[in-house]
């Protein structure tokens, strides 16, 4: 059962996901819903010792860690991730021995790094901001980072990735801990969806990969300017006076894909760009970025991206841009 959220805070502090936990909930929301007031804690290293935020202000607990002890969530927000992860040895050890009791541990973008420190990821599924997902997989090498979700259950662990996905592990967290009606009270209140469509791949950007090899530079830009024509390996290997052979293996070694690879993620990127700058109907998209037809530009992108061409529209869309019905 919820009924009580205990929140450490750190120099490094990152405003928007310490106000997220707030929001969801430590705010009193019982007259005018049947959402329980939980009991919400700030709490710090030396209570009312202010802490200094990413943004410049001051946040002052008014609690020490001891709050932390008999709370059913400790939630964790995003911070600096400091070098060595020198966090401070206090928040850590009380971190661990909410996790011996059975406290539901839950952080948000960064925080994950302060869990790790304190050895709470070891073996465990978890996520954090796609930026640094691979740092977190290297500190620590026996956790299950996944960079592709917005947050990951892994029951007595939730971890959220980047800044808004707080929010997605939050709603979840309520929704699984006092029922899908207090969630949709928050989230309506709030002004967000109950539950987002997809993962953090809708909100990667992938560059186009580089290479020095000039004869592949130019097919590249070739490519990139054809994608609604077919393109056989032949006549690109052709275009770079190479043979088929010669010519596939020198563009895997050079852009660390095959070409049909390469050329799926391009046609992918400007259905993207499509879908959020213009009002362009799904099958105009799927034959303009060489897909030929929507059915199949639905697989790749939804493969790609995590989400369906329609779900990535509604997030993306530009404000004059009118989503094909």
């Amino acid at each position: 059962m919820l009924r009580s959220v205990a929140v450490p805070v750190i120099d490094g502090l990152a405003v928007f996901e310490f106000g997220v936990f707030g929001e969801v909930f430590g705010l009193d929301r019982s007259g005018y819903s049947d959402v329980p007031r939980l009991d919400f804690r700030v709490c710090g290293v030396e209570p009312a010792c202010p802490v200094i935020t990413q943004a410049g202000v001051a946040v002052t607990p008014e609690r020490g860690l001891e709050a932390m002890d008999d709370a059913d969530v400790i939630a964790v927000p995003a911070t600096t991730i400091r070098d060595d992860d020198e966090y401070p040895p206090e928040l850590l050890a009380a971190l661990r021995r909410a996790a011996r009791r059975g406290a539901t541990v839950l952080s948000a973008c960064s925080g994950a790094f302060v869990l790790g420190a304190a050895g709470l990821l070891d073996g465990r599924a978890c996520t954090a901001h796609w930026r640094h997902a691979d740092e977190l997989q290297r500190r620590h090498p026996t956790a299950h980072v996944d960079a592709d979700v917005l947050f990951v259950d892994d029951g007595d662990l939730i971890t959220s990735a980047g800044t808004a996905a707080g929010i997605d592990a939050c709603l979840h967290l309520v929704r699984r801990e006092l029922g899908s009606a207090a969630a949709n009270v928050i989230a309506r209140n709030m002004v967000v969806p109950p539950q987002r469509d997809g993962g953090q791949r809708q909100y990667i950007d992938r560059p186009v990969p580089e290479t020095d090899c000039d004869a592949l530079v130019d097919v590249l830009a070739y490519m990139d300017t054809h994608l609604d024509e077919p393109h056989s390996i032949a006549a690109l290997a052709a275009r770079a006076h190479m043979s088929s052979r010669t010519f596939a293996r020198r563009f895997v070694a050079e852009t660390g894909v095959t070409p049909l690879q390469w050329l799926t993620a391009q046609r992918v990127l400007h259905a993207r760009l499509l879908l959020e700058s213009t009002d362009a109907s799904i099958d105009d998209i799927a034959a303009s970025s060489g897909f030929g037809s929507a059915t199949l530009l639905r697989h790749h992108f939804t493969r790609e991206v995590g989400v369906a061409p329609t779900a990535y529209r509604r997030s993306f869309a530009c404000d004059d841009a009118h989503a094909a019905v």
